[in-house]
C-alpha cells in the first residue's frame, strides 16, 4: 500500500483531451435528436424536466437580479424558500445568467443534462487513471459509470444524473493527497461544495461516503505510526474543509428552515417502503433499451414501482474480472467488492415483514441524520455504479497486461475499445426521447403577479413553471417534492 500510494501516475493533457473528446462524443451521438432541436424540446420527457428547466432558469434570474435572496422563488407564493422544496440544482444556477426566457431555459437545462453525462465520463476516466489503470481500460471505466442503465433511466431526474462532482472530487483528494499538493486538495473540497449544492438527494450520499473515507484514512494513519503531515496537506484541508463547510451551509439552511417550518417533510417506513425496488430490478434492462427490449418488457412489471437497478451484464462480468487486478493493493479492491454490494443492499430500500425487514437501509432510516426525508432508496446505487465502474476498469486492465505479456498488445488495446463500445451499447437506447416543449398560451408573459392558473393538477403546475421563465412572475401554483 505505501509503495503504490507514493506513486502517483503522470496524467498528460493530450491524454485528458482526448478523454474529454471521447466523451463528449459518445454524449452527443446518444442524445442526438436533443442536440438537434435543443431550444425546442428537452431531454426524457414532459414531467420532472419541465420544472427542474425552470429551477436552473430562476437560479440564473436569482443570481443576476436578488442574490441575496436566492431561495425566494417565484411558485407558491407567498411561502418562503420555495425553492428548497425540492433539489434545486443552484450548481447550475451560473449557466442561466446568460440569456433569458422560455428558449433559453430549455437550452440551459439541455446543456446541463449533457454536460452532466460527459463530467461523469471524464471523472471517473481521472479517478480511474489516478489508481493506476491505462488511458483505455480508464475509458471503459467512464462509459460504465456515465452510461450505465440505470442513469439512463435516470434521465427525468437531472438532480440524481449529476453526481460526476462525487468522481470528480474523490479524484482530486486522492491525487492531492498522494502528491500533497495543497491547491488539489482545495480543489477537491471545492468540487464536493458544488455537488453539494446540486440537491441533497446526493449530497448526502457524498458527504456519508466522504465521512467514512475519512475514518479509514484515519485509522489508516494512526497505523502507520501517526507520520507527520505535509505542509500542503494541512493547508489544503484547512482551507479545502472552510470552503465545504460554507458550501454546505448555504445549501442546507434553507432545507432545514423549510423541514422547520412545513410538516410531513419526513417519510415513514411503509411510504419508503412503497418506493423500494425488489431484487429483480438488478435484472431489468430500461425500457428504451434496444439491446434488451424483449426481456425488459417481460422483466419490468416484476420489479416493483417499474425500478431497473440493471448494471449491464458487460459490466458486471468486467467487475468481477477486476476483483482480480493487482495493479491496486487488496485492501482497495475488497473496499470496492464491500461498497458494490453493501450499496445494492442499501438501494433495496425497506420491507416491513419477512427476510425483507432486516435489510440495513432501515438502519439508515431510522438511526443516521438526514435519512428520514430521503423517499426513493434505489438512488443509492449511484454509489454502486461508481464502484462497479472501478472494478470494470480494472478488469479490463487485467485483460490487457495479460495479453501484453503474450505479446499481443494490439489485441489488448483493441479488446478495450470493444468494451468500451459493449459498455455504451449495454442499456443505451437509441434515439434518446426527446419531446417537444409545450408553447404557453399567447400574451402570458405580459400577466403581472402575484397570479393562480387554473387547472392545477401536477402536469399542469410543470408547464406553468417553465412558461413563468419568461417574466417570473409571483404565482401560487408550484411544483416540487414538498408542498407547502
Amino acid at each position: 500500500m505505501k509503495t503504490w500510494w507514493r506513486r502517483s501516475p503522470g496524467i498528460s493533457r493530450s491524454e485528458l483531451l482526448a478523454a474529454i473528446g471521447v466523451a463528449v462524443a459518445a454524449t452527443l451521438v446518444q442524445f442526438y435528436t436533443l442536440v438537434c432541436h435543443i431550444g425546442s424540446r428537452i431531454a426524457s420527457d414532459l414531467g420532472d424536466p419541465l420544472s427542474q428547466a425552470w429551477q436552473i432558469g430562476w437560479g440564473g434570474h436569482a443570481l443576476l437580479h436578488q442574490p441575496l435572496a436566492f431561495w425566494q422563488a417565484n411558485q407558491f407564493w407567498p411561502s418562503p424558500d420555495s425553492l428548497a422544496f425540492s433539489d434545486a440544482l443552484a450548481g447550475y444556477a451560473p449557466l442561466a445568467m446568460f440569456g433569458s426566457g422560455l428558449q433559453a431555459t430549455i437550452v440551459h437545462y439541455n446543456l446541463a443534462f449533457l454536460f452532466s453525462f460527459a463530467l461523469a465520463f471524464v471523472a471517473v476516466w481521472l479517478l480511474t487513471r489516478e489508481l493506476g489503470v491505462g488511458n483505455l481500460a480508464a475509458l471503459a471505466g467512464g462509459a460504465a459509470f456515465a452510461f450505465s442503465p440505470w442513469r439512463m433511466q435516470q434521465g427525468p431526474h437531472l438532480h440524481i444524473l449529476s453526481s460526476g462532482g462525487i468522481a470528480l472530487a474523490l479524484f482530486l483528494l486522492l491525487r492531492g493527497y498522494r502528491q500533497q499538493s495543497a491547491g488539489l486538495i482545495i480543489a477537491g473540497w471545492l468540487v464536493a461544495g458544488w455537488q453539494q449544492s446540486i440537491g441533497f438527494s446526493l449530497a448526502i450520499q457524498m458527504d456519508y461516503l466522504l465521512l467514512l473515507l475519512g475514518l479509514i484514512g484515519a485509522v489508516t494513519w494512526v497505523v502507520a505510526g501517526r507520520p507527520k503531515p505535509s505542509r500542503g496537506e494541512l493547508v489544503g484541508t484547512a482551507l479545502g474543509l472552510v470552503g465545504f463547510g460554507i458550501a454546505i451551509w448555504w445549501s442546507l439552511r434553507p432545507y432545514a428552515r423549510v423541514v422547520d417550518a412545513n410538516t410531513g417533510t419526513s417519510y415513514s417506513l411503509s411510504t419508503v417502503m412503497s418506493m423500494s425496488p425488489s431484487p429483480w430490478s438488478f435484472l431489468a434492462p430500461p425500457r428504451q433499451t434496444a439491446l434488451w427490449d424483449g426481456w425488459a418488457d417481460w422483466i419490468m412489471p416484476r420489479t416493483g414501482h417499474g425500478y431497473s437497478l440493471y448494471p449491464g451484464v458487460v459490466a458486471a462480468l468486467l467487475a468481477l474480472v477486476g476483483l482480480f487486478w493487482k495493479g491496486v493493493p487488496k485492501a482497495i479492491r475488497i473496499g470496492l467488492a464491500v461498497t458494490t454490494l453493501g450499496a445494492m443492499l442499501l438501494s433495496l430500500g425497506v420491507r416491513l415483514s419477512g427476510p425483507g425487514r432486516f435489510l440495513p437501509y432501515r438502519a439508515l432510516h431510522d438511526w443516521f441524520p438526514g435519512w428520514d426525508v430521503i423517499r426513493t432508496p434505489g438512488r443509492i446505487h449511484t454509489v454502486t455504479t461508481l464502484a462497479l465502474a472501478l472494478l470494470v476498469a480494472g478488469g479490463v486492465a487485467l485483460v490487457q497486461e495479460r495479453l501484453v505479456a503474450r505479446g499481443r498488445g494490439q489485441i489488448g488495446s483493441a479488446l478495450a475499445v470493444a468494451a468500451t463500445l459493449l459498455i455504451l451499447a449495454d442499456g443505451s437506447g437509441i434515439p434518446y426521447p426527446a419531446p417537444q416543449v409545450p408553447k404557453p398560451a399567447a400574451g402570458l408573459s405580459q400577466v403581472e403577479g402575484p397570479l393562480v392558473q387554473i387547472p392545477a393538477g401536477a402536469q399542469n403546475n410543470r408547464e406553468y413553471l417553465i412558461w413563468s421563465t419568461e417574466s417570473f412572475p409571483k404565482m401560487v401554483n408550484g411544483r416540487s417534492t414538498h408542498a407547502p
